[in-house]
């Protein structure tokens, strides 16, 4: 397998004074795998015109580690038609020659960090080719479970003096903060939100701080409107293949919603490939760039996300969590071996959570598929999801409940292939690769879909089937997705004692 390397991803491997333990992660995979890592010659051109001198002489004497491309390959039509539409200069160009070694075939996979790199890549085409550092790890780390090397455990509160400011996580914040470290100190009896891999190193850290009206927020330009805001202090998230990112988000919004704030806002230097990360996880979930604040240690840049109640039927994601109340509602059953498995949070009095570590990113990630043969497929973004736990030791009026509200992004309806079957659930389903092949192969003349959702709220109280029954929400156990009125949706919200501030009418 030849992976050829954008060029920032091999400066940051070689040259990068700051510990990148995503790189680091990147590059053990691939020596793990055998896979050869290459570089265009494009790439070494461009990493010997860099400003930084050191880089340049560090990158000389390590270009042996890496098989340099002696050719380029020939220009194909979608490749020019490319070109035509997006090149506006030098580094477009380049992206776009490395784009032309995927599609030439001269290499099986690309690895870049840049988005418009990806766009391109979905508009040729070979998007199955082309990954982030993230995905890469998620695929390599689901194609070969026994050579994982470590486990993720579960998110904890910690207190600031219970965490080793020594560890080297906190490398890029004490080189990018002036004074990191007598800060850290003074918080030491504050709580974050930590993650540790199972020999002790962090994985994540989040600090979140809400702030009243009365807030100074002079150092910001434009400068803030008096509201109730979260303050995002602390957050980076290393890049591991088990979705941390989005499980930090997921309690970023929890706390917003618990202080009942009207906008989450968050500061930032862009100068890392893991801030540019978080810039662009940032992004995906509705933070804008607003302006900068000036420090000591520098202008950062700033990024709000409006947290005042609205749904955005077309991108939940930019209004996460709340959901339109206008939408069709359905409820879907789940088997109880694949229930807690997507839904940790929503783990019953009967299970054990020593079973459910978040060691995996189906069960940290916000957006989950569900793989279904329902006749009813008319499911559209914005639609409610009611997931339904079916029995379990015991009789199905009483131990079949409701726990989990899912907003739907997407349906996936007629895919062609196993492989691009598997391309589009492996990241966010229970199943391993060979389960889902199970799954395409039960029936050849009735392939299953899928449903891209967002997991949105577990409900406080559990209806089981003779609640539902007696409640008038539904008549028997759904089999496949089965519609639900509005009132009856209304009425499992209330007798859930639901948080309805989530549903926007």
């Amino acid at each position: 397998m030849r992976i050829l390397l954008d060029t920032n991803i091999i400066i940051h491997r070689e040259a990068s004074r700051v510990i990148q333990k995503d790189i680091g992660t990147l590059f053990y995979w691939f020596d793990r795998l055998h896979y050869e890592k290459c570089i265009h010659p494009l790439s070494l051109e461009e990493i010997r015109e860099y400003q930084d001198a050191s880089v340049v002489e560090t990158m000389e004497a390590k270009i042996k580690n890496y098989a340099l491309l002696k050719t380029q390959a020939p220009e194909t039509l979608p490749i020019k038609n490319i070109r035509a539409k997006y090149d506006k200069n030098k580094n477009d160009s380049i992206d776009t020659s490395l784009l032309n070694e995927i599609i030439s075939g001269r290499v099986d996979l690309l690895i870049t960090e840049d988005r418009n790199i990806h766009r391109k890549a979905a508009e040729l085409g070979v998007s199955v080719n082309v990954f982030t550092i993230d995905s890469f790890l998620e695929k390599v780390i689901a194609e070969n479970p026994e050579f994982a090397d470590y486990k993720v455990l579960d998110v904890r509160k910690k207190l600031f003096g219970e965490v080793d400011i020594n560890d080297p996580f906190f490398e890029s914040f004490k080189n990018d903060y002036v004074g990191f470290e007598k800060w850290f100190n003074k918080k030491a009896d504050e709580v974050a939100y930590v993650c540790n891999s199972e020999d002790g190193r962090i994985l994540a850290f989040l600090f979140v701080k809400v702030e009243d009206q009365n807030e100074n927020y002079s150092d910001i330009a434009p400068t803030f409107t008096k509201k109730r805001r979260l303050k995002i202090g602390t957050f980076k998230v290393i890049s591991n293949g088990y979705k941390l990112g989005e499980r930090f988000l997921k309690i970023i919004f929890d706390n917003a919603l618990l202080f009942n704030v009207e906008e989450i806002y968050v500061t930032i230097f862009n100068k890392t490939e893991d801030q540019e990360r978080l810039i662009h996880l940032l992004n995906d979930w509705g933070f804008y760039f607003h302006g900068h604040k000036k420090t000591v240690s520098g202008e950062e840049l700033v990024f709000v996300r409006n947290f005042s109640p609205s749904a955005n039927i077309l991108n939940p994601c930019l209004t996460y969590p709340y959901f339109s109340g206008s939408r069709k509602k359905f409820i879907v059953p789940i088997y109880p071996e694949y229930h807690t498995e997507l839904f940790p949070d929503s783990i019953l009095r009967t299970e054990s959570p020593k079973d459910y570590v978040e060691n995996r990113p189906n069960r940290n990630a916000i957006s989950k598929v569900y793989i279904s043969r329902s006749i009813e497929r008319n499911l559209a973004s914005g639609d409610v999801i009611v997931f339904y736990r079916t029995k379990f030791n015991g009789p199905a009026f009483y131990t079949s409940v409701a726990t989990t509200i899912g907003i739907v992004q997407s349906i996936k309806t007629g895919i062609k292939s196993l492989e691009n079957f598997i391309q589009l659930c492996r990241k966010r389903s229970v199943f391993t690769d060979e389960e889902l092949a199970l799954h395409w192969n039960y029936n050849q003349r009735d392939r299953p879909f899928i449903v891209n959702f967002l997991y949105v709220y577990t409900f406080q109280k559990r209806l089981n089937l003779k609640s539902l029954r007696e409640l008038g929400i539904i008549e028997q156990a759904p089999r496949g997705f089965e519609p639900l009125t509005d009132e009856a949706f209304k009425i499992l919200m209330e007798n859930s004692n639901a948080d309805q501030r989530l549903v926007i009418y």
